[in-house]
């Protein structure tokens, strides 16, 4: 991985995680100071909120660490897991999420239901992004597997030698 594409990452992961503290700081604000006008369910969907936030966060704290190991050599390793874990709970918790916004969204979209299908369609996308993450980290056991296999095999090699 290119220094510059590592740079490019890093910055990304910075605004990012710089917005959420953001909205998360705005939606204490507003749980404390703006009080619910019974039109729509504020305070769940403001709890919602932040942690969803949290999800991006840990998924972002996740990235960073790997991209560290990327950069180090050191990603086909089992620490790697630890983060790639993070990144599949984070996902999952997150399509958990949706589906509570969908479901405190619903009772408004009575006159057309199909917005809640969508929505609930947006959460099984969501959750279909963590199983594929879950297959990425099989392949990941892969590699460490083989590489852990190549270095016996290397140590058994240089002992003949």
């Amino acid at each position: 991985m290119g220094q510059l594409a590592v740079r490019a990452l890093r910055a990304v992961l910075v605004v990012v995680l710089t917005g959420t503290v953001g909205v998360q700081a705005l939606m204490v604000w507003a749980l404390a100071t703006d009080p619910e006008d019974g039109s729509l369910p504020l305070t769940p969907m403001r709890l919602i909120t932040i942690l969803g936030m949290v999800s991006v966060q840990v998924t972002g704290v996740c990235v960073w660490r790997l991209v560290t190991m990327v950069r180090r050599g050191t990603v086909f390793s089992h620490g790697a897991f630890r983060y790639v874990d993070g990144i599949i709970g984070a996902i999952t918790s997150t399509s958990l999420l949706w589906f509570a916004v969908t479901a405190v969204n619903a009772p408004g979209q009575r006159d057309d239901p199909g917005v809640s299908v969508i929505m609930a369609g947006i959460g099984l996308a969501i959750l279909g992004v963590a199983l594929i993450v879950l297959v990425l980290r099989t392949l990941l056991a892969q590699a460490v597997a083989r590489d852990v296999e190549a270095a016996r095999m290397q140590a058994e090699l240089n002992e003949v030698i």
